[in-house]
């Protein structure tokens, strides 16, 4: 008289039926169990018990796809079938930074159609972060205005100041390699403005047609 799966003795032991078959409580136990989903085997009342979408593990084998350590209390992620600790999902699946090529785990900034760390997305002269700011591209650069006007930005032939593109004056003129905001290329006698009107060009000066002719 024995259990029909263990074959332990069960004169003296309590036991159970299951499909006309007698068992010791433990293989009946076992047989009434849920599987785990990690090592296949059943997983017996009492034990310490994952479940996620619909399946089960023994909470030891409920480990990362990517470490192969157990979550414990963790927070995860799932990616189709498989789960991920959130340090090796992150490794796995996020989007890369253009600058030091490490994950973005959150926020970040999309320039040029490439993803950037706030933190890594910065002015190429004085490393002044530039998310949220105005800034400019030179040559494949990135100046905020404050270096763009400094170090990079053409001096105006009228005023000497920088021609950044920004606020007023934002159109520009050029002429023999000399550059001016718009509202500054005017006749240096009269002061006349010559944009987009005929000038005339005396060394460095431009005049207008009339203060030209009186020359």
């Amino acid at each position: 008289f024995r259990c029909a799966k263990c074959y332990k003795p069960l004169a003296k032991e309590p036991f159970n039926t299951k499909d006309d078959r007698i068992m010791c409580v433990r293989c009946c136990s076992k047989e009434d169990a849920p599987c785990c989903h990690g090592c296949y085997k059943s997983i017996l009342a009492g034990a310490e018990t994952v479940v996620y979408k619909g399946k089960s593990w023994h909470d030891e084998c409920f480990i990362c796809c990517g470490c192969k350590q157990p979550m414990g209390s963790q927070s995860f992620l799932s990616k189709e079938s498989d789960v991920y600790c959130t340090p090796c999902y992150d490794e796995k699946f996020a989007k890369r930074c253009f600058s030091c090529k490490k994950p973005i785990t959150s926020g970040g900034v999309n320039y040029q159609e490439q993803p950037w760390h706030s933190h890594c997305f910065v002015c190429s002269s004085c490393s002044k972060p530039l998310a949220g700011s105005s800034f400019t591209n030179h040559q494949n650069q990135v100046f905020c205005v404050d270096c763009y006007k400094s170090c990079v930005a053409k001096k105006c032939n009228g005023c000497q100041n920088p021609i950044t593109g920004f606020g007023k004056g934002v159109n520009v003129v050029n002429f023999e390699g000399s550059s001016w905001h718009e509202y500054c290329f005017n006749c240096k006698r009269c002061s006349l403005s010559l944009a987009n009107k005929r000038f005339v060009a005396k060394g460095r000066d431009v005049l207008c047609s009339d203060c030209g002719n009186k020359e």
